[in-house]
């Protein structure tokens, strides 16, 4: 159980991560009034700045993953390493942080999550308000996506972006109440580390994108729930990385829903539906990277 004698682990994926990384160590101490220890899983930085952390500040840990693992991968590595520490009581054996780099807490964030977290018994996660850069909300407590409204939004979204088939897969009408969800951002969430175990972890197959998905519907598959906790605030830088290498970061993003989805249509009738899904995430893979080289080239 928590006390607060035991810090909270905090595990963070870091990959060459500049100036996002003092600003995320910075915002911890006033996120909470439990101590923290945090872990930042490295996929492979070369900007020193991970390392720098680590040996100024004396609750930061540097672990390097050996390589660029994926998000969900790099995040087991980090949650094995602290079982030791977990079993010794050195950190809290209830629940664990799990935060991009790129993210700054508000004030008394993780301290709402928390509370949050005890006021739902049954949840696996929880998951806070996330702004953007210009204050507006990012829409990260969503329904699990479907089939077909995940189709009517890739075919439809662009063009037309009231269709029924994107707000369903959004799902982001209410980012007032606290409330259940299909899944929550990986960018930030509170998990227990009981249900984090229960479930195996992140799936490691998904290198980036959709494994904050994959998780959120295992747990409720296994019978928590996910909670979205809009007390709870923080500011994420998002696709800082992503946007700088969209011909490698889109064709994953449509690999990730690819498997998302295969993985729910398993079974030997719907081979041609997978088929036809597959070459149909291609296609719109291909089409989304020459869309951003272009836009690239004219600004």
């Amino acid at each position: 159980m928590s006390t607060l004698k035991s810090p909270i682990a905090v595990i963070t994926v870091t990959y060459s991560p500049g100036k996002y990384l003092a600003s995320f160590l910075d915002s911890l101490p006033g996120a909470t009034s439990r101590d923290t220890h945090v872990v930042m899983a490295d996929n492979g930085s070369v900007d020193g700045v991970p390392e720098q952390a680590a040996a100024s500040r004396s609750n930061v840990e540097f672990l390097s993953t050996g390589g660029n693992l994926g998000y969900g991968t790099a995040i087991n590595i980090a949650a094995r390493s602290l079982r030791a520490r977990r079993e010794a009581g050195e950190i809290d054996g209830e629940f664990f942080l799990v935060s991009n780099p790129d993210v700054v807490f508000d004030e008394d964030s993780i301290d709402q999550l928390l509370e949050c977290a005890k006021r739902h018994p049954e949840a696996g996660a929880v998951g806070p308000l996330i702004r953007e850069a210009d204050g507006s909300a990012y829409p990260s407590a969503r329904a699990v996506p479907t089939l077909a409204n995940g189709i009517g939004h890739a075919l439809l979204g662009a063009v037309w972006k009231s269709n029924p088939w994107s707000a369903a897969y959004r799902d982001d009408e209410d980012m007032d109440t606290e409330r259940t969800a299909g899944w929550l951002s990986g960018s930030c969430l509170l998990l227990r580390w009981d249900a984090f175990d229960r479930v195996g972890g992140f799936d490691e197959r998904y290198f980036m994108y959709m494994e904050d998905v994959d998780l959120g519907d295992r747990l409720v598959r296994a019978g928590f729930t996910n909670v979205f906790c809009p007390s709870a605030q923080i500011i994420h830088a998002k696709g800082h990385v992503a946007g700088k290498n969209p011909e490698n970061m889109l064709p994953a993003h449509h690999e990730s829903a690819y498997r998302f989805q295969a993985d729910r249509l398993a079974k030997p009738w719907q081979a041609p539906i997978r088929l036809a899904l597959r070459i149909g995430l291609k296609l719109r893979a291909g089409v989304a990277v020459g869309v951003s080289k272009m836009r690239t080239k004219a600004s």
